[in-house]
Parts: C-alpha cells; structure tokens; sequence
C-alpha cells in the first residue's frame, strides 16, 4: 500500500499549550469544519487522549458515509494523533503538533499520512481531488484557529 503523506503548517500567535487545550473542547471539530462540508458528530467518546473515539457521518445523501476515528497517541500540550478505525481511506493517520515558537506564539502542524483505497487506480481517479479536498481544509482550519485564538486572547484583560 503506498501513502500519501500532506502537510499543512502554520504560525499561530498563541501559546503551543493554550492551542492545543483549544483543540481538546469538546466542539472544537465542528468549529474547524469547512462551510459546506456536510460533516456531522454522530457519537463521541472521550476528548483526543488516547483510546478517545469519534464516529463521524458525511457526505450527502444518498452518499453518506461513516468514518470512525481512534486517537492514538498524545503529549498533553505538544501533539496528538488519531486514526481511522474505518472509513474512506485504505489507510489514515493524522498527527496534529503544536510547536513553541517564543512564550506567546507556535507552528501547528498538521500532518496526514494516508492511502487511498483501489491502489493505482484509486490514485489516478481521486489522488489529486483528494490532495486538493486536504489543502483547502487545512488552509481553513488554520485559519479559524488563529482567528478563534486571537480573538479570544483580545477579550481577556492584560496580564500584569
């Protein structure tokens, strides 16, 4: 099976601890989820630590899928990771990592290892739609996190 490996970097103007706390709320995802993206929780068991699961529905009808997720690995305040227990890929791994860079700020990474079901075939027909489905979705939620952190940082009143 050959992988695929995606990533998406970027500098966000928060502590590595308060982003990463950011991505454990419980409605995190559903905040990160691209307008027009028909991506519903249907259930959820814990937060990101390890065994934590997530079974998500998607796509429209008569479309629809399910993908179920495991998170797998974590370092409270560094990274995490999670895998597909089942759903649209042959293979998927997603480790998300938050990087000091300075006291207030870090690099979120997003690194998505995966493989696409049918081999060759499935590569040709999906690999590019796919690979473009990944930049367009992680821009965003790169986006709505450093928007969603600075604004939230604004709120709260100077540390002295």
């Amino acid at each position: 099976m050959k992988t695929e490996i995606f990533i998406h970097r970027s500098r966000i103007e928060a502590p590595a601890a308060e982003v990463y706390a950011w991505h454990a709320l419980p409605d995190a995802l559903e905040q990160l989820t691209p307008p027009g993206e028909h991506i519903e929780v249907i259930e959820r068991t814990g937060g990101i630590e390890r065994g934590a699961r997530v079974v998500l529905r998607f796509g429209r009808w008569p479309f629809r899928r399910r993908w179920v997720a495991m998170h797998q690995d974590f370092e409270e305040g560094r990274y995490f990771s999670d895998v597909q227990v089942s759903g649209p890929f042959a293979y998927w791994k997603h480790t998300h990592t938050f990087e000091p860079d300075g006291p207030g700020a870090c690099t979120l990474e997003d690194k998505v290892e995966y493989a696409l079901p049918f081999g060759f075939l499935g590569r040709w027909i999906a690999g590019s739609f796919v690979r473009r489905k990944l930049e367009e979705m992680f821009e965003h939620r790169h986006t709505v996190t450093a928007r969603l952190l600075t604004a939230e940082r604004s709120k709260r009143p100077e540390e002295k």
